[in-house]
């Protein structure tokens, strides 16, 4: 049994092909395409994109460090122990441990 957030999904993904139809019909055809947007108008909307959250005070740590040769292990790969020991060291590493 398909959940409500499926069900959305499904809603949507037939509201594209039917998008995708009425922008390739032949001439003629105006009554449907304008009845099939009206329809598509008031459905779409149920799915809004999420907000994007913060990010916490360990990945901007990450993001801003990731390319330092000193994280960086020889064969490309990040050196996260060693992170973790700097970022520990940092006024935001010091702030989570009390």
């Amino acid at each position: 049994m398909p959940t409500d957030r499926e069900r959305k999904y499904y809603q949507l993904g037939f509201q594209d092909g039917a998008a995708w139809f009425e922008d390739n019909l032949p001439t003629g055809h105006f009554e449907a395409k304008k009845t099939r947007r009206a329809i598509g108008a008031e459905i779409h909307p149920l799915m809004k994109p999420k907000p994007k959250r913060k990010l916490s005070a360990w990945n901007k740590y990450v993001k801003a460090n990731s390319k330092k040769p000193r994280f960086r292990y020889r064969n490309g790969k990040l050196n996260l122990k060693k992170m973790a020991i700097a970022f520990r060291k940092t006024p935001a590493g010091r702030k989570k441990r009390r």
